[in-house]
């Protein structure tokens, strides 16, 4: 009789169910679309769908789908080079006032979206589109922080009435800034008023000669760690912000190592443009506000033209709502040290914390202190260089953007260190203080590699990587049919929905599929199947010992599960370490094989299991077929 219990049969079919669901969505391949948003309050209505669809046929590109969903406009094309085709042709159609976005449009039906079953994303090596290694010049973070340090030295000399020869950078990079005194006495009143003022630099005496009395101040090891890890990620923070205006889906950029960064876009076969944006120069300007964002003034002169002379007209980054803006610059990004997020403790709301240099100091606290109650607002400039054909020779045509991204009311007077509140919830106040730091590259950065894959090799990669899904796990498959008969049959069963499992939970869990990945897969296949051989010949053992059919079945299982689970741990430990410790295609590998191992141990075991019980578990045997 069947010593396997009814809650393991519920849980097998639950688990099964819950495989077949959710990689269901894998069935329904995306289709290559053009997705089209508003910016600077254009309108996004069927007018702007007619003159898409006008654009496309005029140029003769079909499309296969082109409705309005939501705030963007989404049309669905038969291939990517067509996709690619209507792109450029919506572009011209709609101008500077439309964001177009190469995109993959999903086919999965409404009912499975509605219980979060998706597909998985495809990687680069699977879509197409360019991939780019940065490299960030730290050696310039160490530069650019002195070069601050010593104006703000000679700021706070001067401001302590301490008399000083000259502070300059001393020639070694990161050797730290020389500080040149005329009395042992103003030494001394520097040496502690830096090191109060400073915590982060190290102060030391040097040498003195005659009426010139030496000081050295450093910037701290442990500083200069931290500086460099604030650099990557500003940087990565200002590579996204500038990728998402090229409109790319679901762009990868991402820290490697301690100074390289990965940009992945996906869809783009055009690296000079990726390229244009990556390295636009961007910078903040704080200036005097003239108004809010979308008050009466504003709204007028976006709808007249007509605008105060001693204004601009700018558009509210997120919103697009018009706001005039003085003309005068109080400070610029270049004079901003630091930007960080934090809630106030007087209010307990949101606040992003500003530290500007000692430069930009002087000009703030001027400004503030004839405007409190007044607005100011921080206007985001980037300026793109354009490549264009002039009399037969290249020509850098710069394009500049400029956008608000803040625009707050003067509370007091402030200087060097101020706060801005008011802000809707911590996620705004985050984005803010990203925003306010990632004006331009904190670092300069080189392109270290790139490379580029087409859409057809992409869609050829797909289809290899099927391939050898399917011949994998046919092979084995049928090897397993061959030798172990009715328990090589089930042994089958297990390693179908071990796939269907993996793929599910793949889905679920939003793993993106990429050819190392698809490896992975295979692999997985290839390993699921030695439980099953050791089960069968675990069952073999036992009927040559002379065990009868139910006490071998019941025997093989329990003795080969610590064989199994020796073997399995040690691929877990394995396909760990390569999770944890990889990065790009091994990362890729290693998530995908730990993923399998965990569900081949299941059905391999479980799975099996439950189905030999209903074979065999109410019938009189003789013998096995094994």
């Amino acid at each position: 009789m069947s010593d396997f219990p009814r809650w393991k049969y519920a849980l097998v079919a639950l688990v099964l169910l819950f495989g077949i669901i959710y990689a269901l969505p894998n069935a329904f391949p995306p289709v290559p679309s053009v997705q089209v948003l508003a910016t600077h309050g254009a309108p996004l209505d069927a007018s702007v769908k007619q003159k898409v669809a006008d654009a496309l046929t005029a140029q003769k590109v079909a499309y296969s789908g082109l409705a309005i969903e939501g705030d963007h406009l989404v049309a669905d094309f038969p291939n990517a080079d067509v996709q690619a085709k209507a792109a450029d042709v919506v572009k011209g159609a709609l101008g500077d006032n439309y964001t177009v976005a190469l995109n993959l449009a999903s086919t999965v039906p409404g009912w499975l979206r509605a219980i979060h079953a998706s597909s998985m994303p495809l990687g680069l090596d699977l879509q197409g589109g360019v991939h780019f290694l940065m490299a960030v010049d730290q050696n310039a973070v160490v530069d650019k922080q002195e070069e601050r340090y010593a104006d703000d030295i000679r700021s706070l000399l001067r401001e302590k009435n301490i008399r000083y020869e000259s502070v300059t950078r001393n020639a070694q990079r990161g050797q730290g800034i020389g500080v040149v005194l005329r009395s042992a006495a103003d030494r001394s009143a520097a040496s502690d008023a830096i090191a109060t003022e400073y915590p982060d630099l190290v102060v030391r005496d040097g040498a003195s000669t005659g009426d010139r009395f030496l000081l050295t101040a450093s910037v701290k090891p442990e500083k200069l760690r931290e500086l460099a890890l604030a650099t990557i990620r500003q940087n990565t923070a200002t590579l996204r912000n500038r990728i998402n205006a090229l409109g790319v889906s679901e762009p990868l950029i991402q820290q490697q190592g301690e100074d390289q960064i990965v940009v992945e876009l996906a869809g783009v076969q055009n690296p000079a443009e990726a390229k244009k944006v990556i390295g636009a120069i961007a910078t903040l300007e704080y200036r005097a506000g003239i108004g809010y964002p979308g008050d009466p003034r504003a709204v007028e002169a976006a709808r007249t033209g007509n605008v105060p002379p001693d204004a601009n007209l700018y558009y509210e980054r997120g919103t697009n709502r018009p706001v005039l803006v003085s003309k005068r610059i109080i400070a610029t990004g270049d004079e901003l040290v630091d930007a960080s997020s934090g809630v106030d403790q007087q209010s307990g709301t949101p606040k992003v914390d500003v530290t500007l240099s000692a430069s930009g100091a002087k000009k703030m606290l001027d400004f503030t202190s004839a405007n409190v109650g007044k607005p100011m607002a921080v206007v985001y400039v980037e300026t793109v260089y354009d490549t264009k054909i002039v009399d037969g020779k290249e020509v850098q045509v710069p394009h500049t953007t400029q956008e608000v991204i803040s625009d707050a009311t003067i509370q007091g007077v402030f200087g060097k260190q101020f706060q801005t509140t008011g802000l809707a919830n911590p996620k705004e106040a985050s984005e803010l203080a990203l925003l306010l730091k990632g004006g331009s590259l904190a670092a300069p950065m080189n392109i270290a590699s790139q490379s580029v894959i087409g859409p057809s090799m992409g869609q050829d990669n797909i289809q290899k990587g099927l391939r050898a899904v399917l011949l994998g796990l046919g092979l084995v498959l049928l090897a397993a049919a061959i030798y172990y008969h009715l328990f090589g049959l089930v042994a089958d069963i297990a390693l179908f929905f071990n796939l269907v499992i993996l793929v599910a939970v793949m889905s679920m869990i939003g793993v993106t599929l990429t050819m190392p990945g698809i490896a992975g897969i295979v692999l997985t296949l290839g390993m699921a199947i030695d439980a099953n051989v050791l089960i069968c010949e675990r069952v073999r053992e036992e009927l040559r010992n002379g065990s009868s059919p139910h006490a071998a079945i019941r025997a093989g299982y329990d003795k080969a599960w610590a064989t199994i689970l020796d073997a399995n741990v040690t691929h877990l430990i394995a396909a760990l370490a390569l999770t944890t410790m990889g990065s790009g295609p091994i990362k890729g590998f290693g998530v995908t094989l730990l993923i399998g191992i965990l569900t081949s141990m299941f059905t391999s075991v479980t799975v099996t299991h439950a189905i030999t019980a209903l074979i065999h578990g109410n019938r009189k045997l003789k013998t096995l077929s094994v």
